[in-house]
């Protein structure tokens, strides 16, 4: 049976088996979400594949201009773009044999997410990652790796 979007089972199941994360839409600029949520990422183990055709690296890593321009393959693709850029970043999630797809806060597109279902990927939609980590951290579902935030003193 397919997995709904925001399923727990689901957002478990990509958070512990990918690997590479390739971020559309991810900035350049350090005080946007994207820039935030993939250093987390990349701080915590993940490969960050910036997708991004206006830079040429993002986080020291090498930008791409889409997802077909990508030379190595992509567990899930983390989305940072207006809904109504997501069918066309889809088409392309499938194309490359991307294992799911993530639409960060605010970006819900149910007819890309049905296609993604119906051609097997996961599908996670309005959640961000970073917060979802941290949550799963908190609970004990997830290893925390990488750098670890200070905790407050006193």
């Amino acid at each position: 049976m397919a997995a709904t979007p925001n399923d727990r089972n689901t957002i478990i199941q990509i958070l512990k088996e990918s690997h590479t994360v390739a971020v559309v839409g991810l900035s350049p600029d350090p005080d946007r979400a994207s820039y935030e949520v993939a250093e987390f990422l990349q701080q915590r183990g993940y490969r960050i594949i910036p997708v991004n055709p206006n830079v040429s690296e993002i986080l020291g890593a090498r930008s791409y201009p889409d997802l077909v321009s990508i030379p190595e393959p992509v567990d899930v693709v983390d989305i940072f773009r207006r809904p109504e850029a997501v069918p066309s970043i889809v088409d392309q999630a499938i194309q490359i044999g991307a294992k799911a797809v993530w639409m960060q806060e605010g970006v819900e597109n149910a007819e890309a997410a049905t296609k993604a279902r119906a051609s097997r990927l996961l599908v996670v939609m309005d959640h961000c990652m970073k917060k979802e980590i941290r949550r799963l951290i908190e609970e004990g579902v997830l290893v925390p790796t990488g750098p670890q935030p200070s905790l407050p003193q006193g």
